[in-house]
């Protein structure tokens, strides 16, 4: 499922680029990601093409949409999974990597269903599900926090 990925520096670049235009066009950004957990214990997670490591799928809220409309868009567009009820909201989290003005919302979703097998497009290079004890090398230290925050009892954090 691999495809090439961008250099660490060009990845990079787009980011900044990216939250360059956001930091102008909005007064705030704002996130989500879902933390979608299967019958048999396993979390969905995704790699970019453009970022390195395995993240929750998720993304931008966009002007007039809502966290909850853009977290159905996010699992659609990056996981083929719709939410079979509405998730639980499990933190709200300050995302100080990315901005002085990132907030990150992360859901729990545990009735879905998966619509398709996510194949490799531009924006997503491998993705699928994995047992919480044994995570894809490179998941990030964000991700394994959330994780370990919801299914641990490890206390919240305020930053991403």
């Amino acid at each position: 499922m691999s495809e090439s990925r961008p250099s660490r520096p060009s990845s990079r670049l787009i980011s900044w680029g990216l939250h360059a235009y956001w930091r102008f066009s909005r007064g705030m950004t704002l996130g989500v990601r879902g933390v979608v957990l299967d019958q048999d214990n396993r979390v969905f997670l995704i790699r970019h093409t453009y970022v390195p490591g395995w993240h929750l799928p998720g993304g931008g809220v966009e002007t007039g949409e809502t966290a909850l409309e853009a977290l159905e868009r996010e699992l659609h567009e990056e996981a083929c999974i719709a939410m079979d009820e509405p998730p639980a909201l499990a933190g709200v989290f300050f995302n100080r990597k990315i901005s002085r003005r990132d907030h990150v919302l992360v859901y729990v979703i545990r009735r879905f269903t998966v619509l398709e097998v996510k194949r490799p497009d531009r924006e997503i290079a491998e993705a699928g599900f994995f047992p919480l004890d044994r995570l894809p090398d490179g998941t990030t230290v964000a991700t394994r926090n959330r994780l370990a925050e919801i299914l641990q009892g490890q206390k919240p954090s305020q930053n991403w």
